[in-house]
């Protein structure tokens, strides 16, 4: 690194290190103390719910897209209550589908936690940010301000990956269904919110060249699918005409 002592590269690279040391250690212990309890309480919650995109396996991957957005991620101030925030709000934060498919059901899911932290007999607020960002996560018009609350930012870009690829693809399908969404339209909406996504994700992402790159490759699968999907219905739809060298 040029302009910088190498004595002072040395010393930052041992810092970095030890942050990610740290945080892997916590993740880890967290994960060995309230991984289990919050699955089994999902699961009791999700029992009569059949809705396969947004099941435990959803959550799952969201953590584990939590996960890795903290291998990129450069904020030293992320401490242990986050991770134990973001854990419990990767997996809470669509169990309020059981009760509301709808955009509005974050509100279920922040009652269903708090029943859990209850449960649980924990202090509600130290889990203020976990029960925010399980509210608003699904808020992908993101015209809200994050203020100090890492734990919505993270979640947010951590679901909004598990919406691109071929994952998404049949995701999207699905609930847009269950929302009752007619077909000539589905297509376009679901561009729409994945392009919104998708560029909550690319400002997120924008000192994080490597996870940029991986889902940015994810996303286009999902536009290009979905762009084709547009095409081909207008295709069949006797009153419009098909688009040159498409027929």
């Amino acid at each position: 690194m040029a302009g910088f002592p190498a004595k002072a590269v040395s010393l930052k690279l041992i810092r970095y290190h030890e942050f990610y040391m740290n945080l892997s250690d916590i993740i880890s212990e967290e994960e060995e103390k309230n991984l289990k309890p919050l699955e089994n309480f999902f699961l009791m919650k999700w029992a009569d719910t059949n809705l396969p995109s947004h099941d435990l396996h959803h959550h799952r991957r969201v953590w584990m897209n939590v996960k890795e957005i903290l291998n990129h991620y450069t904020d030293p101030d992320i401490k242990r209550a986050q991770i134990s925030n973001l854990l419990m709000a990767a997996f809470l934060h669509d169990i309020g589908m059981s009760r509301d498919q709808g955009i509005r059901h974050g509100f279920q899911g922040k009652m269903a936690a708090e029943e859990y932290i209850s449960i649980g007999g924990l202090r509600r607020k130290d889990h203020e940010d976990a029960l925010n960002a399980i509210e608003f996560h699904d808020n992908k018009s993101y015209d809200f301000n994050y203020g100090n609350n890492q734990v919505l930012k993270i979640l947010s870009v951590a679901d909004d990956l598990d919406a691109f690829g071929t994952t998404g693809i049949w995701r999207y399908t699905e609930i847009y269904r269950a929302r009752e969404i007619p077909e000539e339209i589905t297509g376009y909406r679901i561009l729409e919110n994945a392009a919104s996504r998708f560029e909550n994700f690319k400002s997120f992402s924008s000192d994080m060249p490597l996870l940029f790159r991986k889902h940015s490759m994810r996303y286009n699968v999902l536009r290009r699918y979905f762009e084709n999907y547009n095409r081909n219905l207008a295709k069949t739809d006797p009153g419009l005409e098909a688009e040159p060298g498409l027929s």
